[in-house]
C-alpha cells in the first residue's frame, strides 16, 4: 500500500485536523514507515507458530469482585461541595 496525499488528506477530514504542508509530508513518511513494516511482517512463515494468549505461563489471578466497605447515602454527600441532600449537584455540561 502507498500511502498518497489522498489518503492523508481521508485522515486529515476524519480527524478534523488541518495539518501544514510539512505536517503532511511527515506523517505521510511516518505511515509509509508502518505500512512498510507491517509488509515485512506479513512475509514471515508463521505455520506451526501457536497463537500467543497470555505473555506468560500463568493467566492472571483475579481476586473476586465483592462489595466492601459502602458508604451510605449521608457519607458520600458530607465532602460534596453542592448537593442537594439525594443527589451530587455539578454544572450543566451538555445542551439540547
Amino acid at each position: 500500500m502507498q500511502i498518497d496525499q489522498s489518503v492523508i488528506s481521508g485522515l486529515e477530514k476524519l480527524a478534523r485536523l488541518k495539518l501544514t504542508d510539512a505536517e503532511r509530508s511527515k506523517l505521510s513518511g511516518d505511515l509509509q514507515s508502518i505500512v512498510n513494516m507491517i509488509d515485512k511482517l506479513q512475509t514471515l512463515d508463521t505455520e506451526g507458530v501457536e497463537p500467543l494468549i497470555w505473555l506468560n505461563e500463568n493467566p492472571n489471578a483475579l481476586r473476586d469482585d465483592l462489595v466492601q466497605h459502602q458508604l451510605d447515602q449521608s457519607e458520600a454527600l458530607s465532602n460534596a461541595p453542592n448537593h442537594d441532600g439525594i443527589y451530587f449537584r455539578v454544572p450543566k455540561v451538555i445542551e439540547h
